[in-house]
């Protein structure tokens, strides 16, 4: 798709396509009402100041159209409008040991415990036992500070599919 198309769609047309980048309703709607773009650095950039402005209710609803990270299974069920886009940015899990896969697992359900919200973070490029690393070292903070990190981490991801989005 190009800008120009996306600034043509209808604005339950263009909520559609801006889900797939970030699930929270607020952000896509704040982006339906900022077009025109001329170019997808303006949108990104657009983007950035949207996602500052929302609330924890909408970083929440963001986070909720994840799978937990090392859940292949769950990209192909319950995340199917986004489950190519994720699998490649996971894509380091089917390389994984077993042993790091497990303690994927049991760490996401002690952040999930501890925080409400499924470990994010932007996977692209990270090996298995990177994020692994990643979360041990992020379960210690306040829920504040993993909100923080957490949303910007969300933000990371809104931008790769964006540009996928416009490829």
């Amino acid at each position: 798709m190009t800008i120009a198309e996306f600034n043509n769609l209808n604005a339950q047309q263009a909520k559609s396509e801006l889900m797939k980048c970030c699930g929270s309703s607020a952000w896509a709607q704040k982006i339906i009402t900022m077009r025109p773009f001329s170019e997808l650095e303006e949108l990104k950039e657009l983007s950035d100041f949207a996602w500052e402005a929302c609330t924890k209710d909408d970083y929440l609803e963001a986070f909720s159209h994840h799978p937990k990270i090392g859940n292949l299974e769950a990209l192909e069920e319950k995340f199917a409008s986004t489950a190519t886009w994720a699998s490649n940015e996971q894509g380091a899990m089917k390389q994984a040991a077993a042993g790091t896969i497990s303690k994927l697992a049991e760490g996401n359900k002690l952040y999930e415990d501890k925080f409400g919200f499924i470990f994010i973070v932007c996977a692209h490029g990270k090996s298995a036992d990177e994020m692994l690393n990643l979360l041990e070292h992020r379960l210690p903070h306040d829920l504040t500070t993993e909100l923080r990190i957490a949303a910007a981490e969300q933000n990371k991801i809104t931008h790769l599919r964006l540009d996928k989005l416009f490829a």
